[in-house]
């Protein structure tokens, strides 16, 4: 299990108080491809359970055995006629079935959902990249999410060229449908999402993800220490 640095955890800050913070709140890590997500989304996962914290792992498009079969769809590189359209639309049937299958049981129990991308993605993928008006895709999103909207959305950003180069290193095996799309694309992804954290930041959180994986952890952390400390309660749900 990883260890955070020690300057991460105030000796001050005690854990049953991260404890009750963390306990059912929905929160959501975003950001371009090869921002180094992943990566934190586990080393905080294993951070909040290390403090007594009951974790609900998601990730999107999937997490269900019928959202498992759209990623499938969505992500398969011989499916290059799809349509942004059509695309926006399976992101969000994905995303409903995993809210009302595992996201509201888990915060109903009081747990700590912790999902990989969420309406951000498609806000940015299919948005501002893609071309979609903000409105279209949001008045879809009412009715797949509720009132289920997530605390905190962290974004994890990264210049493209960083992201690539990461992304050429990383050994994958060939890019899916979404990562092969060309750099002026993966460009508007990230403005997409840097406009969203600008135009909420209440809710969203802006981690410079161009530093190495320990240093971008321990500002992670540090922001939740953050909004623990001001008393920023989860949505009323």
């Amino acid at each position: 299990m990883f260890e955070p640095p020690n300057d991460t955890i105030p000796p001050e800050t005690s854990i049953e108080a991260m404890r009750a913070f963390l306990a059912g709140r929905f929160v959501v890590f975003d950001g371009p491809d090869g921002c180094g997500k992943s990566t934190q989304f586990r080393r905080f996962a294993d951070w909040a359970a290390a403090q007594g914290v009951v974790v609900t792992e998601v990730r999107e498009p999937g997490g269900t055995s019928i959202g498992e079969q759209i990623r499938s769809v969505l992500l398969d590189p011989r499916n290059d006629a799809m349509t942004v359209r059509a695309e926006m639309l399976l992101y969000m049937a994905s995303r409903a079935q995993l809210l009302e299958e595992r996201i509201r049981p888990a915060l109903l129990r009081g747990e700590l959902v912790l999902a990989d991308r969420f309406v951000s993605s498609t806000l940015a993928y299919q948005g501002t990249a893609g071309g979609m008006l903000r409105d279209e895709i949001m008045d879809v999103a009412r009715v797949a999410v509720g009132d289920m909207w997530p605390d905190e959305i962290v974004i994890f950003d990264v210049d493209t060229e960083t992201a690539w180069k990461r992304m050429a290193a990383s050994g994958r095996a060939a890019p899916d449908r979404m990562e092969q799309k060309d750099a002026a694309f993966h460009q508007r992804v990230r403005e997409g999402y840097l406009q969203q954290c600008r135009e909420d930041p209440a809710r969203y959180v802006t981690i410079d993800a161009s530093r190495n994986p320990e240093t971008v952890f321990a500002r992670l952390v540090e922001a939740f220490m953050a909004r623990m400390k001001a008393g920023i309660r989860p949505r009323t749900r």
